[in-house]
C-alpha cells in the first residue's frame, strides 16, 4: 500500500501536521459537542460568536440579518433556530460548530446530543439602554413596558434558564461576562479554549474584542 504524506494546515493556529491520509484528519483535542452561544438580547453573543470564528471554529449563520449601525460587525444569526421547537433536524449537522441561540430556545435542544453552552451576561441597565436605542432606530419600543419591569423580567428569565440548565446532563455552561472579555479578552479567550476542550487561536480570539462597541457602558 502506497502511503503519501500530505501537509495540513489547522484552521486558526497555522500549524502544518503530516498525516498519512488526509481523510483521516481530524483537528487536534476537537470536541465534537455542539456549541451553542446564548443570552439576553444585547448581551454580547455576537461578539462571542465572531471571537469563536477568529479562533478557527466553524460558526453556522446564514448572513440574512446584515450588519447595521447596532451591530456593526454582524449579528451572526441563523434563521432555523427560531424554528427549532417545530424542526430540530438540522441540530445533528453541528457537531464540533457554533450557533447563536437566544436563551429562551435552549429548553428544545434535543437531548440525545452533547452540548456545551455559552452564556454571555451583561449589566441589565446596559442591555436594556442598548435595547431602547436599537427599538427606536428600528421605529419600534417595548411595549409600554418601563426599564424595571424589563429588568424584572430579565432577571426571572436568566434565573429561570439557569435552573433548567443545572439538570442537564448533557449540557456543560460556561457564564461569561460582556464587560470583564472587553477588559481582558487574551484571559477569556484562554478561558474558552479550555472549556470546549478543542483547539482555538487565542490571540486571533482576544484581536476582534472592539472596546469601541461597548457604547452603553453601566455607570
Amino acid at each position: 500500500m502506497q502511503i503519501t504524506a500530505v501537509a495540513i494546515r489547522t484552521q486558526g493556529q497555522g500549524q502544518k501536521i503530516d498525516r498519512a491520509k488526509a481523510d483521516d484528519y481530524r483537528p487536534p483535542t476537537m470536541n465534537t459537542a455542539i456549541t451553542i452561544v446564548s443570552g439576553l438580547p444585547r448581551s454580547g453573543t455576537s461578539m462571542m460568536m465572531k471571537m469563536l470564528e477568529a479562533g478557527g471554529m466553524e460558526v453556522v449563520t446564514d448572513n440574512i440579518r446584515e450588519a447595521d449601525v447596532d451591530n456593526p460587525e454582524g449579528y451572526y444569526e441563523f434563521e432555523k433556530v427560531k424554528q427549532l421547537e417545530e424542526d430540530a433536524s438540522w441540530i445533528p449537522d453541528l457537531e464540533g460548530k457554533a450557533v447563536k441561540m437566544v436563551s429562551a430556545l435552549l429548553r428544545h435542544l434535543p437531548p440525545e446530543h452533547d452540548y456545551h453552552v455559552i452564556v454571555m451576561n451583561r449589566d441589565f441597565g446596559e442591555m436594556l439602554a442598548s435595547q431602547t436605542k436599537m427599538l427606536r432606530r428600528l421605529g419600534a419600543d417595548s411595549g409600554g413596558l418601563s426599564d424595571e419591569k424589563m429588568a424584572d423580567l430579565f432577571r426571572k428569565q436568566v434565573a429561570g434558564v439557569n435552573q433548567w440548565l443545572a439538570q442537564q446532563p448533557n449540557i456543560q455552561v460556561l457564564d461569561l461576562r460582556y464587560g470583564d472579555i472587553v477588559k481582558d479578552p487574551l484571559t477569556h479567550a484562554q478561558r474558552l479554549t479550555d472549556f470546549l476542550a478543542t483547539t482555538l487561536d487565542i490571540n486571533a480570539m482576544a484581536c476582534v474584542v472592539n472596546p469601541d462597541l461597548h457604547r452603553n457602558r453601566a455607570t
